[in-house]
């Protein structure tokens, strides 16, 4: 891949029990060229135990106004306690491709959504969930991350996550991005 070549990286900051009574979770966007020349930072925040996250992420590519983004890396599937992202509405929106990568295995979220919402919030999510592309585990640089991917195949998006990762496990797009979050968090708790 060339280095030039931009990916955004989206990650969020919630940390459970500190976090607890806060209403909101920071999403932090990073623009990292394949070189890991990081190009850009944005903000957002969607309802922590919200619906609003699809509509957030895809705010967040519309305010950067980057058209020389090639890929959309996502660092869940489901921030802010189960605000579960639909990674195909998503696509259709930015018009480009995005790719669900997660770092640890799974049994999946049915067994916690249940756990967490009943009725009509239940069913919202359940279906946002099961329309999620198939997770493939995909090994980088011994070590494994899941992906999913919309706008392309398993093979490209693999050597996508692989270009974007030049040590370790996380995509620098989604590295940056987790820090950013974290640090624009730190920072307003500092204020209050």
């Amino acid at each position: 891949m060339k280095p030039g070549v931009r990916a955004l990286g989206i990650a969020e900051s919630y940390r459970g029990d500190r976090d607890r009574n806060r209403a909101e979770s920071t999403l932090a966007g990073a623009v990292v060229r394949a070189d890991r020349v990081c190009d850009g930072l944005e903000y957002t925040a969607c309802r922590v135990g919200g619906t609003d996250g699809t509509d957030a992420v895809i705010g967040l590519l519309d305010d950067l106004g980057r058209p020389d983004i090639r890929y959309v890396l996502l660092g869940a599937v489901a921030p802010a306690w189960y605000n579960l992202l639909d990674l195909s509405r998503i696509y259709e929106a930015v018009d480009r491709p995005v790719i669900a990568v997660t770092f640890e295995a799974s049994d999946g979220l049915e067994a916690g959504l249940r756990e967490a919402f009943s009725g009509s919030d239940l069913e919202a999510r359940l279906a946002t969930y099961r329309a999620l592309p198939e997770r493939r585990d995909l090994s980088v640089n011994d070590e494994t991350v899941y992906v999913r991917p919309v706008g392309l195949g398993p093979d490209e998006a693999a050597a996508v996550v692989r270009a974007f990762t030049p040590e370790g496990g996380r995509p620098e797009p989604i590295r940056v991005a987790g820090q950013a979050a974290r640090a624009a968090d730190s920072y307003v708790r500092s204020l209050e």
